[in-house]
């Protein structure tokens, strides 16, 4: 294992202020998923520049765990095993965070010799192995060691409602099975990475947006399919009950060219459907709120592809859709599905052709992800306050530094443009690439918005700048 790093001291002040409820502005994580692009190409980096320079505030990319452990390991919880091919990861994770932009990982893909041979999109033999792969991957970036940054975000399985990612979906007499055998995986997944990196948040479902419900009248022409609410619900009736910390839906349109707030009939999940999406999870897991992450959507363009979309259609959907998410209380991320068109794919959702000539969808696209960024929060606190703490992402420095350095800095706290207090305080990284700071406020106000800005520094000169509102309540 890599050294551990230094264990970060505690601080405690008088009282916390906490992310807004439903009602405040709101706040999305916001960006992309683009394999290719950001992990294999040559030019990766300049296109990681140019997600950056869209204001995408995360990242999510498949982990393929039948390419990172091609051989069956030793001692598979190890993410030093000699199995483990973790290169092209490491470099997307580190490039990713350097640019401040948080990751998402999607496990994905069954190794032969887990599963004896049957296919990526078939279950592993025994559940163990893929808990401690999830053990190894979350190890790896629990950000417990230097060099290697935490990650805060993960999902298990991509469109486990498909056949194509997940199978069998039925039994010979149509009676469903991909249910039960999603809830074992997940269970699997989510054990070895909250085991790993308690911090982190685990996403269940990454379910696609539609389904029939029933064997395909085609075997080996059509893929078996179920619809995703029916897959949510049979996944709540298994037991012991699912733990996660969101629901992951690909709401794309039900057709290729349908506009993002067209009715649709449930069990399919488009946008149109989220909110019943919402209270169904809600009734069927017996919780108060879901937390919903869109983790795949997007809009194919011609002449690229004849089942396109125009480029103005796509600007437009494109900002139609993040407006619909933003509207939305219970949405706390949006991923567009891709950045870049790549030869590799006939799928050419790109916001930048294969060229890298910008469609006008990156302009629609690129203002909005900065007015709703995520890592500039909007915070509740109650009334009568005196310096409430404050919580900010610091990914860039955390990803220079690693957990428990010192981050110095100048707090200002304004009510609009006037100045009502400053201070400067040192705070250290948390191991989940936090930072916690007493905002300069003698005692906070009933019914006031306060701004608090924090230019920051490490110990080598990185500066950054953050943002967050306080709303009392």
């Amino acid at each position: 294992m890599p050294p551990k790093h230094l264990v970060v001291l505690a601080c405690t002040f008088a009282a916390l202020a906490i992310p807004a409820g439903t009602g405040a502005a709101t706040r999305m994580w916001v960006g992309f998923q683009d394999d290719p692009s950001f992990r294999w190409r040559d030019d990766r980096a300049a296109v990681l520049d140019r997600a950056r320079d869209a204001n995408a505030s995360i990242l999510r990319t498949t982990v393929y765990w039948w390419k990172v452990a091609q051989t069956q390991p030793v001692n598979p919880a190890d993410p030093n095993d000699p199995a483990y091919q973790w290169s092209d990861l490491d470099e997307f994770v580190r490039s990713a965070e350097l640019r401040g932009m948080a990751v998402m990982l999607t496990i994905w893909g069954t190794p032969s010799w887990a599963n004896g041979g049957k296919g990526q999109n078939y279950a592993p033999t025994n559940s163990g192995a893929l808990t401690a792969f999830a053990t190894a991957l979350a190890t790896r970036y629990s950000g417990r060691f230097a060099g290697f940054p935490f990650v805060q975000f993960y999902t298990v399985w991509n469109e486990s409602n498909l056949g194509q990612f997940l199978s069998p979906q039925y039994d010979a007499k149509g009676k469903p099975l991909a249910p039960a055998i999603y809830a074992r995986m997940y269970r699997a997944a989510y054990a070895g990475i909250k085991a790993a990196s308690p911090q982190a948040l685990v996403g269940m479902g990454e379910t696609s947006a539609r389904g029939r419900d029933k064997l395909t009248p085609q075997p080996g022409k059509l893929q078996d399919t179920e619809s995703p609410g029916r897959f949510a619900q049979l996944l709540s009736q298994q037991r012991p009950v699912l733990k996660f910390d969101a629901w992951s839906q690909h709401p794309y349109p039900t057709l290729l060219t349908q506009k993002p707030n067209a009715p649709v009939g449930w069990p399919n999940v488009t946008l149109f459907q989220l909110p019943r999406l919402e209270s169904s999870l809600n009734h069927w897991f017996h919780r108060k709120s879901t937390p919903i992450w869109i983790t795949e959507y997007a809009y194919q363009t011609k002449p690229q592809t004849h089942a396109g979309v125009t480029y103005a259609q796509q600007a437009a959907y494109a900002k139609q859709a993040i407006q619909i998410a933003e509207a939305d209380p219970y949405v706390s991320m949006f991923i567009w599905f891709i950045l870049r068109d790549d030869p590799t794919s006939t799928w050419a959702s790109g916001l930048v052709q294969q060229d890298g000539t910008p469609k006008p969808a990156l302009s629609a696209f690129a203002p909005l992800a900065r007015l709703l960024d995520a890592r500039s929060p909007i915070l509740s606190v109650a009334a009568g306050v005196r310096n409430p703490l404050v919580r900010v992402p610091v990914i860039e420095l955390y990803a220079r530094n690693g957990f428990g350095a010192p981050i110095f800095m100048t707090a200002r706290t304004y009510i609009g443009s006037k100045l009502v207090g400053v201070s400067q305080p040192t705070a250290l990284i948390a191991i989940d690439g936090y930072v916690s700071f007493p905002a300069p406020l003698q005692v906070t106000a009933h019914g006031v918005t306060y701004t608090v800005t924090a230019d920051m520094a490490d110990r080598f000169g990185n500066k950054l700048f953050s943002t967050a509102r306080l709303v009392t309540r």
